[in-house]
């Protein structure tokens, strides 16, 4: 089975959203790349690469760590992610397959 060309979409994806393209959606949003209303749906790969670019770029002016970043981003972020764990946790995702391998 192939994989598809096109993206699904954050709402429509895996684990209610908590994949690594997930994560690039939600941080393009805190830094006011795409609007929160952009889901990224039908995008291609080269487009996805793309907006990783400029999400990296921002995230190196803050040494790619959340305490750094401004009061003002540091609270977006916080709320922008909390909000995607907790609709991930309505849709089923737990967290577990992600630290499953952690030791305790």
């Amino acid at each position: 089975m192939s994989k598809p060309d096109r993206y699904v979409g954050v709402d429509k994806d895996i684990n209610g959203g908590m994949t690594s393209i997930g994560k690039i959606i939600r941080d393009a949003w805190v830094y006011g790349l795409i609007p929160e209303t952009e889901t990224c749906e039908g995008w291609n790969l080269a487009g996805i690469d793309a907006l990783l670019q400029k999400v990296n770029a921002k995230w190196d002016k803050y040494g790619c760590m959340v305490s750094q970043l401004p009061e003002s981003l540091a609270q977006r972020h916080y709320h922008i992610h909390a909000r995607a764990i907790q609709n991930a946790k309505l849709a089923g995702w737990s967290g577990e397959h992600e630290t499953g391998d952690e030791e305790t």
